[in-house]
């Protein structure tokens, strides 16, 4: 036993005294096994409880059981505020997923993102460029509606957002289309304006990511209709390219 300690010990100062030649006072040591699983971008949050959420949320498999252990949360004002929890539709293995800031009147009352005016353009935007809705995926980061459809404020986006990470962890998109700013600033965590961002591909925890206008906006001014368009058509380019 002795000399096999003693061969440990010889063996590490043998490492030590080489890293030393080779790096001074830093030691590198080994990276760890690729065939590690990867730790999940969603952290559990503590006391969920206390807001009408399942803290198992996180070790969730399925968008429904997802939904169903976050639907009645309060983390945040509008909680208790909202008509309905509007949580995402369409293809839960879709390999592409729209997201758009938060829902209007017509979601709340309905329960479903993007089927008011901006839903509409945005269904017959995506006909144009070859895709269903009923074959992506669609959902905002804020799942409740804030007031008057005034902007997520930074509160909000903080308690919610978690949500919209995991979403993107169940489904596994290979590229993710930011309606407006806040999708993108808020998986990007920056304050880059959309004008900076749009027309570049990102990466987010290994899927690319790009950002379009919003259609409400293209809506308010029509000049951005056709960029969204483009946008678009890009998206699809991006995902089917060889």
């Amino acid at each position: 036993m002795k000399k096999e300690i003693k061969k440990v010990l010889d063996d590490a100062k043998r490492y030590l005294v080489q890293q030393e030649s080779l790096f001074g006072d830093e030691i590198i040591l080994p990276k760890q096994s690729s065939d590690e699983p990867k730790q999940s971008p969603v952290e559990k949050n503590v006391g969920d409880e206390q807001f009408g959420v399942d803290p198992s949320w996180v070790e969730s498999k399925t968008l429904n059981e997802l939904e169903t252990k976050i639907r009645n949360c309060v983390k945040c004002p509008l909680g208790k505020t909202r008509t309905n929890f509007v949580f995402g539709v369409g293809n839960p293995n879709s390999e592409i997923v729209f997201v758009g800031e938060a829902p209007g009147m017509d979601e709340d009352l309905q329960g479903e993102p993007f089927v008011g005016r901006a839903g509409q353009l945005l269904n017959q935007l995506l006909a144009s460029v070859g895709f269903r809705r009923d074959e992506v995926y669609i959902c905002n980061v804020l799942k409740c509606r804030p007031p008057g459809n005034r902007d997520p404020l930074p509160s909000e986006i903080e308690a919610c957002s978690p949500y919209l990470v995991k979403q993107l962890e169940i489904i596994k998109p290979k590229l993710i289309v930011s309606l407006g700013r806040f999708p993108i600033q808020t998986l990007l965590k920056t304050n880059a304006p959309l004008s900076s961002l749009r027309g570049q591909i990102f990466e987010w925890h290994g899927i690319k990511l790009i950002a379009t206008y919003h259609p409400a906006a293209a809506l308010r001014n029509q000049q951005w209709k056709r960029p969204l368009f483009e946008d678009l058509r890009k998206a699809r380019e991006i995902l089917y390219q060889k």
